[in-house]
């Protein structure tokens, strides 16, 4: 099976690039979901997360209130990097364990997991094909202000907290431009799903 890493830059239309994979019967997982489902309740994660920064990240019920978290983390780099060397590890075990079960009974050809900092965490070997979702900076810096309505120098400002987008496509197996019209970039995926399909395809021979 191919494992294909989708990634990209904040507000480049990532998301947008993995629905439409999955609407071509793409089996895809999203690294952002799966990062909110292994701090839940009972996991080790939450309790690794509980014993660096206290009972005040939880809320009554006891699930991590992510605004406590935040605050905490948000101007402090090491608080920060201590809790991303809880989650991610964890992002990245469940997201291998998915892989793994598609693999074993061979349900799929390919597989698609959409991780926001694949190339920011040095996990890109982990895949055979990295995909790059990406658009020219003004159009980036256009929609992540429309979309989260945050000002110019915010967004600038979340933008230089991940790498820059012309790196990662330096870097990448294949580019989907999203900076056209939704049917430009439909029309794209369709062209990096067949070449994906096809590398599948010759590994499999």
């Amino acid at each position: 099976m191919l494992r294909v890493g989708l990634t990209g830059g904040i507000a480049t239309g990532k998301s947008h690039v993995r629905a439409r994979l999955a609407q071509r019967g793409v089996p895809t997982i999203d690294a952002d979901v799966v990062a909110r489902q292994v701090v839940e309740p009972g996991t080790p994660a939450l309790s690794a997360i509980v014993a660096r920064f206290g009972r005040g990240v939880l809320d009554a019920a006891g699930v991590l209130d992510r605004a406590a978290l935040g605050s905490l983390v948000f101007s402090d780099a090491a608080a920060r990097r201590d809790l991303e060397a809880i989650v991610h590890p964890a992002v990245y075990r469940a997201i291998d364990d998915w892989l793994d079960r598609l693999e074993r009974p061979a349900e799929a050809t390919l597989a698609v997991a959409d991780i926001p900092l694949l190339f920011e965490t040095g996990r890109e070997g982990d895949f055979d094909v990295v995909v790059v979702a990406a658009c020219d900076q003004q159009t980036q810096l256009a929609r992540l202000m429309a979309r989260d309505r945050i000002s110019e120098p915010e967004a600038r400002r979340r933008l230089a907290a991940q790498w820059p987008i012309a790196e990662k496509v330096r870097r990448a197996d294949f580019v989907v431009d999203t900076g056209g019209t939704f049917a430009d970039t439909d029309q794209r995926v369709d062209e990096v799903l067949a070449a994906l399909r096809a590398r599948a395809g010759g590994a499999l021979a």
